[in-house]
């Protein structure tokens, strides 16, 4: 690759080559340690004489810009304090929308700085250790030989039809979805799909019903788009369906395993909400985002093989229950917006990476995902266990847990006054990082408490963990 040198006309040529390779190392644009090219080649490149080029290195070395090795070439040496970056001084027609996009609320997002606590209840987080590396690798090494044939193309915007026939599958086994392949879109992770919905069906101003406590990220997005969100509550059987309001476009849910509370939406309330979308045309996003784990009770229906109208979207992730840098998720859509959300698709990436497909289609197929999910479903079934045993025993003072019958989280109910806020930074002190309720509630938290993630914390350091929870509390607010 050649540098990017511009020489302007046969006047001052040892001046202009001085002052660009000057300003691109103190501006940053060469990265320090970078080599330059040989002298030869960069005067071959640029039709100047070798001591032109020679002069101009040395002077670059007098000013220690640049440090020679012999033999091996000139290097880049970043002075200590580079100058900032030019920022433009002209005022931007956007400058407004911009200034709401940098202060927009970026809920869930963890800092790459931050470091993590031994004992995290982290949510939404597995184990990557219990993770099948070695079949997986086999799955990536076919899908290297399937994307070779492919090579220089573009794949379908839908996603490939080997990963949409497989989730097709996998859905109607798992979860008794009804669909055809042609209704699953292959997207970048469950955030995507949600996105992709938004900018499909939503205009700015449109009513969008999302449940309080909820999902914050799914919030912020449909915000994003312009729309009024509005809150509903929930209780003990979900969403309260009769508080959805007039004109509503969109309905956003967690049936299977409420997000953060954990518990199921009742069979009643799920036709009450079926009716209710019906009535006002109203697309329902069923966001399944970890129902693959159930310990408890008979499997309940999803939301849309119950669905007989044609409105919900159900949402499905591979995050949780493979590995989050996957990045791959996907949705079943109604048949009415097929067409207009794979629009929506290529326009914003055209196509997810296809290696990633073919190499899970492939784990999908051989049978490697439903076994991954056995095995950590004894694992996670293991960690709720001690959880239960803590918050029926002797953590019961302080907090109730919430009945959930599937997922890898739960929420802990705090049962008496408590300042939710010091015990977290109490725990954070000894090395646990705990959550609060509160940070799920968009408006005033009709409940303080605490959401408990357990698919990246063993078994044993929950014991540890919530012991050293347990002196903190007898600490703040010991037991009469």
């Amino acid at each position: 690759m050649e540098l990017h040198i511009t020489i302007d006309g046969t006047r001052d040529l040892s001046g202009q080559l001085y002052r660009q390779l000057s300003e691109a190392i103190r501006s940053g644009r060469l990265a320090d340690g970078q080599q330059l090219p040989p002298t030869r080649l960069l005067a071959s490149q640029l039709g100047l004489s070798r001591k032109t080029v020679s002069d101009v290195y040395e002077k670059l070395g007098y000013e220690q810009l640049l440090v020679g090795k012999v033999g091996v070439g000139s290097f880049v040496q970043t002075p200590h304090a580079s100058p900032q970056r030019r920022n433009a001084s002209t005022q931007l027609a956007s400058a407004g929308r911009i200034a709401r996009w940098e202060a927009a609320p970026v809920p869930l997002r963890h800092s790459a700085q931050e470091a993590p606590a031994r004992y995290a209840f982290i949510g939404g987080r597995a184990t990557p250790s219990h993770f099948p590396q070695d079949e997986w690798r086999a799955c990536v090494q076919y899908a290297v030989r399937q994307d070779v044939q492919a090579r220089g193309r573009y794949g379908p915007v839908e996603g490939l039809p080997a990963l949409r026939t497989a989730i097709a599958g996998h859905a109607a086994f798992s979860r008794g979805i009804h669909c055809r392949p042609e209704q699953v879109l292959v997207c970048s992770g469950a955030q995507q799909a949600l996105s992709l919905l938004a900018q499909t069906l939503l205009e700015p101003g449109d009513t969008v019903v999302v449940e309080e406590p909820g999902y914050p990220v799914a919030r912020q997005v449909f915000v994003a788009q312009g729309a009024r969100v509005v809150g509903v509550d929930v209780d003990e059987d979900g969403l309260n369906v009769e508080q959805i309001p007039d004109g509503t476009r969109l309905i956003y849910v967690t049936p299977a395993h409420q997000f953060p509370l954990g518990m199921p939406m009742s069979m009643a309330r799920r036709h009450a909400l079926l009716e209710r979308a019906r009535h006002l045309g109203a697309i329902i996003i069923e966001d399944d985002y970890d129902s693959a784990f159930r310990y408890e009770g008979r499997p309940t229906d999803s939301l849309q093989s119950m669905d007989r109208y044609g409105l919900v979207a159900h949402v499905g992730s591979f995050s949780k229950i493979m590995l989050p840098e996957l990045r791959l998720g996907y949705v079943v859509l109604p048949l009415a917006i097929v067409q207009a959300v794979q629009t929506a698709k290529y326009l914003n990436d055209c196509h997810t990476a296809s290696l990633g497909q073919h190499a899970l289609a492939k784990f999908i197929q051989d049978g490697h995902l439903l076994r991954h999910i056995r095995r950590c479903h004894d694992i996670y079934a293991g960690r709720r266990e001690r959880l239960q045993y803590w918050f029926d025993g002797a953590l019961s003072p302080w907090f109730r847990l919430v009945p959930a019958s599937a997922g890898f989280h739960v929420a802990a109910l705090a049962q008496a006054p408590l300042d939710i806020v010091e015990l977290l930074r109490r725990a954070r002190l000894a090395d646990i990082s705990l959550y609060a309720l509160s940070g799920f509630y968009h408006g005033p938290a009709r409940h303080e408490g605490l959401f408990l993630g357990y698919g990246a914390i063993d078994k044993l350091d929950i014991d540890t963990a919530l012991a050293i929870v347990h002196t903190i509390l007898q600490e703040m607010a010991p037991v009469v």
